[in-house]
Protein backbone atom coordinates (compact mmCIF):
# COMPACT_ATOMS: atom_id res chain seq x y z
CA UNK A 1 0.00 0.00 0.00
CA UNK A 2 2.72 2.59 0.69
CA UNK A 3 4.10 2.34 -2.85
CA UNK A 4 0.76 2.85 -4.59
CA UNK A 5 0.83 6.68 -4.39
CA UNK A 6 4.32 6.79 -5.89
CA UNK A 7 3.19 4.47 -8.67
CA UNK A 8 0.35 6.88 -9.39
CA UNK A 9 2.86 9.72 -9.63
CA UNK A 10 4.99 7.73 -12.08
CA UNK A 11 2.11 7.28 -14.49
CA UNK A 12 0.96 10.91 -14.19
CA UNK A 13 4.13 12.75 -15.16
CA UNK A 14 6.63 12.53 -17.97
CA UNK A 15 6.77 11.95 -21.70
CA UNK A 16 5.11 8.56 -21.41
CA UNK A 17 2.08 10.01 -19.57
CA UNK A 18 1.53 13.34 -21.26
CA UNK A 19 1.71 13.87 -25.04
CA UNK A 20 2.11 17.61 -24.39
CA UNK A 21 4.88 17.11 -21.82
CA UNK A 22 7.49 19.19 -23.68
CA UNK A 23 5.14 22.17 -23.87
CA UNK A 24 3.96 21.83 -20.28
CA UNK A 25 7.48 21.40 -18.91
CA UNK A 26 8.73 24.48 -20.74
CA UNK A 27 6.16 26.78 -19.13
CA UNK A 28 6.95 28.66 -15.90
CA UNK A 29 4.66 26.28 -14.02
CA UNK A 30 6.34 23.21 -15.53
CA UNK A 31 9.10 21.08 -14.11
CA UNK A 32 9.00 20.41 -10.38
CA UNK A 33 5.95 22.60 -9.82
CA UNK A 34 3.91 20.57 -12.31
CA UNK A 35 5.23 17.31 -10.83
CA UNK A 36 4.29 18.40 -7.29
CA UNK A 37 0.83 19.49 -8.47
CA UNK A 38 0.22 16.10 -10.04
CA UNK A 39 1.65 14.38 -6.96
CA UNK A 40 -0.78 16.28 -4.74
CA UNK A 41 -3.64 15.22 -7.01
CA UNK A 42 -2.57 11.58 -6.86
CA UNK A 43 -2.18 11.70 -3.07
CA UNK A 44 -5.56 13.41 -2.66
CA UNK A 45 -7.20 10.48 -4.41
CA UNK A 46 -5.06 7.53 -3.31
CA UNK A 47 -4.64 8.22 0.42
CA UNK A 48 -8.38 8.30 1.24
CA UNK A 49 -8.96 5.22 -0.94
CA UNK A 50 -6.13 3.31 0.74
CA UNK A 51 -7.38 4.36 4.17
CA UNK A 52 -10.92 3.24 3.35
CA UNK A 53 -9.67 -0.05 1.90
CA UNK A 54 -7.58 -0.63 5.03
CA UNK A 55 -10.63 -0.06 7.21
CA UNK A 56 -12.74 -2.50 5.18
CA UNK A 57 -10.18 -5.31 5.26
CA UNK A 58 -10.35 -7.68 8.21
CA UNK A 59 -7.75 -6.96 10.87
CA UNK A 60 -4.97 -9.53 11.13
CA UNK A 61 -3.33 -10.33 14.43
CA UNK A 62 -0.08 -8.41 14.75
CA UNK A 63 -0.60 -6.45 11.54
CA UNK A 64 -0.14 -2.69 11.74
CA UNK A 65 -3.19 -0.45 11.77
CA UNK A 66 -4.18 1.51 8.67
CA UNK A 67 -2.76 4.89 9.82
CA UNK A 68 0.68 3.27 10.11
CA UNK A 69 0.78 3.10 6.29
CA UNK A 70 0.39 6.85 5.74
CA UNK A 71 3.82 8.13 6.82
CA UNK A 72 5.70 5.37 4.95
CA UNK A 73 3.58 6.15 1.89
CA UNK A 74 4.61 9.81 2.09
CA UNK A 75 8.27 8.89 2.62
CA UNK A 76 8.29 6.43 -0.30
CA UNK A 77 6.58 8.96 -2.56
CA UNK A 78 9.15 11.62 -1.64
CA UNK A 79 11.94 9.08 -2.14
CA UNK A 80 10.63 8.30 -5.62
CA UNK A 81 10.43 12.02 -6.43
CA UNK A 82 13.96 12.67 -5.15
CA UNK A 83 15.34 9.69 -7.07
CA UNK A 84 13.40 10.84 -10.14
CA UNK A 85 15.58 13.94 -10.24
CA UNK A 86 18.42 11.60 -11.17
CA UNK A 87 16.87 8.82 -13.28
CA UNK A 88 13.29 9.81 -14.19
CA UNK A 89 9.91 9.01 -12.64
CA UNK A 90 9.30 5.51 -13.96
CA UNK A 91 12.73 4.13 -13.10
CA UNK A 92 12.69 5.83 -9.70
CA UNK A 93 9.29 4.39 -8.86
CA UNK A 94 10.38 0.91 -9.94
CA UNK A 95 13.50 1.19 -7.78
CA UNK A 96 11.57 2.39 -4.72
CA UNK A 97 8.94 -0.33 -5.21
CA UNK A 98 11.63 -3.01 -5.56
CA UNK A 99 13.32 -1.71 -2.42
CA UNK A 100 10.04 -1.84 -0.51
CA UNK A 101 9.28 -5.36 -1.69
CA UNK A 102 12.77 -6.53 -0.74
CA UNK A 103 12.63 -4.84 2.67
CA UNK A 104 9.24 -6.28 3.56
CA UNK A 105 8.89 -9.42 1.45
CA UNK A 106 12.48 -10.66 1.72
CA UNK A 107 12.48 -11.32 5.48
CA UNK A 108 8.95 -12.71 5.27
CA UNK A 109 9.97 -15.16 2.54
CA UNK A 110 13.07 -16.21 4.44
CA UNK A 111 11.10 -16.72 7.65
CA UNK A 112 8.24 -18.48 5.88
CA UNK A 113 10.53 -20.71 3.80
CA UNK A 114 11.49 -22.81 6.79
CA UNK A 115 7.88 -23.54 7.63
CA UNK A 116 5.24 -25.05 5.39
CA UNK A 117 1.81 -23.65 4.63
CA UNK A 118 0.31 -20.38 3.56
CA UNK A 119 -0.55 -19.32 7.10
CA UNK A 120 3.12 -19.36 8.13
CA UNK A 121 4.00 -17.10 5.18
CA UNK A 122 1.11 -14.78 6.06
CA UNK A 123 2.28 -14.68 9.67
CA UNK A 124 5.85 -13.96 8.57
CA UNK A 125 4.63 -11.15 6.31
CA UNK A 126 2.53 -9.72 9.12
CA UNK A 127 5.54 -9.81 11.44
CA UNK A 128 7.73 -8.18 8.81
CA UNK A 129 5.19 -5.40 8.25
CA UNK A 130 4.80 -4.86 11.98
CA UNK A 131 8.56 -4.51 12.33
CA UNK A 132 8.82 -2.02 9.46
CA UNK A 133 5.69 0.03 10.20
CA UNK A 134 4.60 -0.23 13.82
CA UNK A 135 5.87 1.61 16.83
CA UNK A 136 7.24 5.05 17.55
CA UNK A 137 10.78 4.12 16.49
CA UNK A 138 9.70 2.89 13.05
CA UNK A 139 7.40 5.86 12.48
CA UNK A 140 10.16 8.25 13.59
CA UNK A 141 12.49 6.69 11.05
CA UNK A 142 9.85 7.12 8.33
CA UNK A 143 9.39 10.78 9.35
CA UNK A 144 13.15 11.35 9.21
CA UNK A 145 13.34 9.63 5.82
CA UNK A 146 10.51 11.83 4.51
CA UNK A 147 12.30 14.96 5.75
CA UNK A 148 15.60 13.91 4.16
CA UNK A 149 13.91 13.08 0.85
CA UNK A 150 12.02 16.39 0.89
CA UNK A 151 15.30 18.23 1.50
CA UNK A 152 17.01 16.37 -1.33
CA UNK A 153 14.08 17.13 -3.60
CA UNK A 154 14.36 20.82 -2.75
CA UNK A 155 18.10 20.75 -3.52
CA UNK A 156 17.54 18.96 -6.83
CA UNK A 157 14.55 21.07 -7.96
CA UNK A 158 16.33 22.50 -11.00
CA UNK A 159 16.95 19.04 -12.43
CA UNK A 160 13.25 18.81 -13.32
CA UNK A 161 13.68 21.73 -15.72
CA UNK A 162 15.69 19.51 -18.09
CA UNK A 163 13.65 17.24 -20.34
CA UNK A 164 16.24 14.59 -21.14
CA UNK A 165 15.56 12.10 -18.34
CA UNK A 166 12.07 12.84 -17.07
Amino acid sequence: APVLPSAGVAVSYGRHADPMHELAASTPSGGLRLLLTRTASVLAVSVPLLTLAGQLLPAAAGAPATPAWLLPGLALTLAALALASYVGCRIATCAVTAGWLLAVGGPALLAGAGESGESSLADALSDSLATVLSGPAAQSCWAAAAAVCAGLLALRRTSFDHLERI
